[in-house]
């Protein structure tokens, strides 16, 4: 009865795993959650309150497709600011959350067959997001020696005549790196070289550290931005995933293109949202600060402890609010006479004995790797720290 498309998707790993450890936390047990993809703050009390005076001012009917114009200019606004692009309204879209667009844009682009090259490890939902157009996802490998860093030589060899773009994530979720401004400059010369688009999400680029420096590939030259299409959103900067907004930007053609897509899947994002997003992007940004820094301290506490423990190494996370740390000197090894074989085992194995939801690194095509998430409290994150160093010192 499925079609053939649904049969072949894969249920995203974290989606699933989030599941589980709400059941068990429902059935009473202690759940630290090193797991989830989202802030644990509150979203900003301005932002509340802007979504508050819409529902009180009756701001509750069907909106544009592409978004309420307001909110778009606020957006070209933000993207010359901070990214250095400029835009016009019309080359923006709002859309039910950063993946929408995502999957907006490949839908609109991609013919069966197509090719769409994914440097890994990588975000687990966009392999499915290239599937479900008809295209073919081809998996470049960054190396945990570079900081994950790109590697345009592995990315040139894989091009091919169906090569239709390439999907970008940096600050990078798993990995935590942050793409080089010389990497960007290189890719973005191939894709004009060859002529093929670049997929760009930027979803964490308020969540930078050290000296890192986010560098939007579009602002590089005229050239890669007529190629680009530059997607972010509120969930990560804002502490808005609840909220469910985000946004694409590029040429208009694609633009147009993917609204007339929205137009017949979703509509347009919720009016009440909309009008919380332009109180984001205008009010005060004192919170962005705030919760960066605490993120920095929890990575910090984090990524010292892990290179402490029984087997694990994990290098510096320059973004995002995630940690890679790779355990593949654990496998083969066994916790009280059960063999650990893979990512799977020893995730199940912190979640069932440690009571520590972590994600298996096989899930973003990182098998000797876990992913843990630092967005916890910094008690929590030294309690989890604690459970974990435990059992690695038990494994034999």
């Amino acid at each position: 009865m499925l079609s053939q498309r649904s049969a072949n998707m894969k249920p995203s790993a974290t989606v699933e795993l989030t599941a589980k450890v709400a059941k068990m936390k429902k059935s009473g047990k202690d759940v630290i959650d090193l797991n989830v993809g989202e802030p644990d703050f509150e979203t900003p009390r301005n932002i509340c309150e802007a979504a508050i005076q819409a529902i009180n001012e009756g701001f509750t009917k069907y909106v544009t497709v592409n978004g309420i114009l307001e909110l778009r200019q606020s957006i070209c606004k933000k993207l010359k600011d901070d990214n250095g692009i400029e835009y016009w309204p019309e080359n923006i879209i709002v859309s039910t959350g950063a993946k929408q667009c995502l999957n907006n844009a490949v839908l609109t682009v991609c013919n069966e067959g197509d090719e769409i090259i994914l440097p890994t490890p990588c975000w687990v939902s966009y392999e499915e997001i290239i599937r479900l157009s008809g295209a073919v996802p081809v998996f470049v490998k960054t190396d945990e020696r570079d900081g994950y860093q790109l590697n345009i030589d592995n990315i040139k060899k894989a091009l091919s005549p169906r090569t239709k773009g390439i999907m970008l994530n940096t600050p990078n979720n798993p990995t935590g790196a942050v793409y080089s401004r010389e990497s960007l400059e290189a890719l973005g010369r191939l894709a004009v070289e060859n002529d093929f688009l670049i997929f760009s999400d930027e979803i964490y680029e308020k969540l930078v550290y050290d000296d890192a420096v986010h560098v939007s590939i579009a602002s590089l030259s005229d050239d890669i931005y007529q190629r680009t299409i530059t997607i972010n959103g509120f969930s990560k900067a804002y502490a808005m995933t609840g909220w469910r907004i985000g946004y694409a930007a590029g040429p208009e053609k694609i633009i147009k293109a993917m609204s007339a897509i929205q137009g017949h899947m979703t509509h347009a994002a919720n009016s009440i949202t909309q009008k919380a997003a332009i109180e984001a992007l205008e009010g005060p940004q004192e919170s962005l600060d705030i919760m960066r820094d605490e993120f920095e301290k929890r990575r910090n506490l984090l990524l010292g402890r892990l290179n402490q423990m029984n087997g694990v190494s994990c290098i510096n996370s320059e973004g995002a609010f995630y940690l890679l740390p790779n355990v593949s000197k654990l496998y083969q090894k066994s916790y009280n006479g059960k063999t650990i074989k893979d990512s799977m085992d020893l995730a199940n194995l912190l979640l069932e004995e440690g009571l520590v939801a972590t994600v298996p690194g096989d899930a973003f095509e990182s098998p000797d790797s876990i992913r843990l998430s630092y967005s916890n409290s910094y008690d929590k994150i030294e309690e989890a720290a604690n459970r974990m160093d435990k059992i690695f010192k038990e494994i034999k």
